[in-house]
């Protein structure tokens, strides 16, 4: 409804069922969502940084 584009809409469908999957398993979702968007331009792989598989980089 709010996108202009079916790209725009695929993009918005795909983050916001990042973040709700990441509530689902019991997240922090703010410290989640911090680390992963550090890790993933670094070339990290993306398995592990499901909210399902997420090992925390903070000490």
């Amino acid at each position: 409804m709010f996108c202009d584009t079916t790209d725009g809409a695929h993009a918005s469908a795909t983050i916001y069922s990042l973040i709700i999957t990441a509530k689902k398993n019991g997240l922090d979702l703010f410290s989640y969502l911090r680390d992963i968007l550090t890790r993933i331009p670094r070339g990290e792989a993306l398995e592990p940084l499901l909210p399902w598989n997420w090992k925390s980089s903070e000490a």
